[in-house]
């Protein structure tokens, strides 16, 4: 008798079983997926939605049509508890969900409420979408009047965020000033002449860094820095980090010191060996990953051929997360700057280079007719700042 697969959230963990979902219809087994979106953006294109290098049906997955074009069923929601012991799922409208075998690929998303800030003035960088709602809103706004722009956070994010930004403005005609508050430092971490190459690429722009002050509170539109300096800011693009939901903690289980899902080397909970999870959602024991989208893309392969051995009794395959993932950063400018191990590249080639890579990757997985669609955002009506308790996909 068939089983019960439930995929939670439709991220680059996800990605391989969704579009390969036949292998387990075939055996006999259901699967659903849950999320509260039919797409799913790719994080590496963010930026490049946001100045208009890419169209959203260029940068999504229509994953909820590519598991119902492969026998599955798609159910638009969030999962708000998880019963592990009795394979259940609680979901947002009050449902009931029951499994067998449950995998959790619901991403991360950046916290804003501490901000204090006015709802209509924060953008978070994550979920993806909202950088393609933000544009919207500013191309709207350039047209009456210049703004003033703020980018919170000096890392990858920060960095292309802003970048990008000056590359909306200019293509849109408009007038802005644009300052990047970076915080411990532009980049920090990275190797010294990929901080050089970022920063003389966003100062020869004009946009205004200041590193070693970090944001402390908004009040209306305008931003208090911790070093008692205030900033009038139009539209604020927050970027300080990502966290997982509240979800894994809520439900009992056993967590990272972040509340991600523990799992193990085969990306299975060692508390409850039929639940599974891929991407920013989980912790892996023993093994620090940053939250980078290429170790879910690695992921991906991994939870296909676990789930399927969960359901029919076969053996795991260990996760491993490989060699130093090659950076690439998107200047905004139609340059990038690349960096992987010793080896620092910059200029308009790294920036086709990393084009070509998101757009191969993106056509693997676009199985259900994602690049013939509109580019219409169906059931979406605004930017999400601070997602409901529960799974975010």
């Amino acid at each position: 008798m068939g089983k019960h697969l439930v995929l939670v959230g439709g991220g680059h963990a996800h990605a391989t079983v969704l579009a390969r979902a036949g292998d387990f219809i075939e055996r006999g087994h259901r699967v659903t997926l849950v999320s509260p979106s039919p797409y799913h953006y790719y994080s590496g294109m963010g930026p490049g939605l946001l100045s208009g290098i890419f169209r959203p049906r260029q940068a999504r997955l229509h994953v909820g049509k590519t598991i119902e074009d492969r026998g599955g069923s798609f159910v638009l929601g969030r999962v708000v508890r998880i019963g592990a012991d009795e394979r259940l799922l609680w979901l947002s409208d009050g449902g009931r969900l029951p499994f067998d075998v449950a995998s959790f690929n619901t991403g991360s998303h950046v916290p804003v409420a501490w901000t204090g800030g006015s709802l209509e003035t924060l953008v978070p960088v994550k979920p993806v979408l909202n950088l393609v709602l933000a544009r919207m809103e500013l191309l709207k706004a350039l047209k009456r009047e210049p703004l003033r722009l703020l980018v919170v956070g000096g890392g990858a994010a920060g960095v292309e965020v802003a970048g990008n930004l000056w590359r909306l403005v200019r293509e849109a005609g408009g007038e802005a000033g644009i300052t990047l508050v970076a915080g411990h430092g532009l980049l920090r971490g990275a190797p010294p002449r990929v901080r050089a190459l970022a920063r003389r690429s966003l100062v020869r722009r004009g946009l205004r860094i200041l590193e070693g002050v970090h944001l402390k509170s908004f009040q209306g539109q305008r931003a208090r820095l911790t070093d008692g300096s205030t900033l009038d800011c139009d539209l604020a693009f927050v970027a300080v980090g990502v966290t997982p939901s509240r979800l894994f903690v809520n439900s009992g289980l056993s967590t990272g010191h972040r509340g991600e899902l523990l799992v193990d080397g085969a990306l299975h909970s060692p508390d409850h060996p039929w639940l599974f999870g891929g991407g920013d959602c989980i912790a892996i024991q023993g093994l620090r990953l940053d939250k980078v989208g290429v170790y879910a893309v690695r992921q991906s392969p991994v939870l296909h051929h676990n789930l399927l051995a969960a359901l029919e009794g076969g053996s795991f395959r260990r996760f491993s997360a490989g060699s130093a993932p090659m950076l690439i950063l998107n200047m905004g400018d139609g340059t990038g700057i690349l960096w992987k191990g010793g080896l620092t590249w910059s200029g308009g080639m790294v920036l086709r280079l990393k084009n070509v890579i998101d757009l191969r990757f993106m056509r693997k997985f676009q199985v259900s007719g994602e690049r013939e669609e509109a580019d219409a955002l169906p059931g979406v009506s605004s930017i999400e700042r601070e997602p409901a308790t529960g799974a975010e996909a």
